[in-house]
């Protein structure tokens, strides 16, 4: 098994077609609501020291998707994201270590410290003459916090969606080549 000593200093980039950025609300607080975000990048910059090292990373928010067309729609509407304002969330590290990334998340011009659990999970060679390398992280923020504040109150005194929302990432890097020149 690989370790991070075996991650070569460089810059590394998220390889989006095996990797997911997910997200998890709890809908009328007993049920679990699952989506994604399909429009993706990041850059990541491995330091020697590894604690040393950068991650910043883009998400297009209007590329949501929970697996309901009308559920999707209302999430980029301006009772969530108001992508048609705010098209992006951002994020970008202030500390990095072996098992947590922390960084600046900024949903609709608010951000705020996010402290993701990290976990290594190898570094290989591909078929193709590259390296790569896998991570997830996981965190869990208030929405609230962003400016997400729209709800429903239902009967029983529950919400129909949860301010808690747990943030999933799992994701394949792949080492730049230097340029030659």
């Amino acid at each position: 098994m690989s370790t991070l000593q075996d991650l070569t200093p460089g810059t590394w980039t998220v390889d989006a077609a095996h990797s997911e950025v997910g997200f998890i609300a709890r809908h009328l607080m007993v049920t679990k609501v699952r989506g994604t975000f399909e429009e993706f990048s990041a850059d990541v910059v491995i330091a020697e020291p590894f604690e040393d090292s950068s991650v910043t990373a883009t998400v297009q928010l209007a590329s949501v998707d929970t697996r309901s067309d009308d559920r999707n729609a209302h999430l980029r509407s301006a009772d969530f994201f108001d992508v048609e304002n705010n098209p992006e969330m951002t994020f970008t590290s202030t500390q990095v270590s072996s098992d947590k990334l922390v960084g600046d998340l900024t949903i609709k011009g608010v951000t705020q410290q996010v402290v993701f659990n990290l976990d290594f999970n190898g570094v290989t060679p591909d078929p193709w003459g590259g390296t790569r390398a896998a991570f997830e992280a996981t965190a869990e923020v208030n929405r609230k916090d962003f400016g997400l504040t729209w709800n429903v109150a239902v009967d029983g005194g529950n919400m129909l969606v949860s301010e808690k929302i747990k943030l999933n990432l799992d994701i394949q890097l792949v080492q730049q080549q230097a340029d030659a020149s």
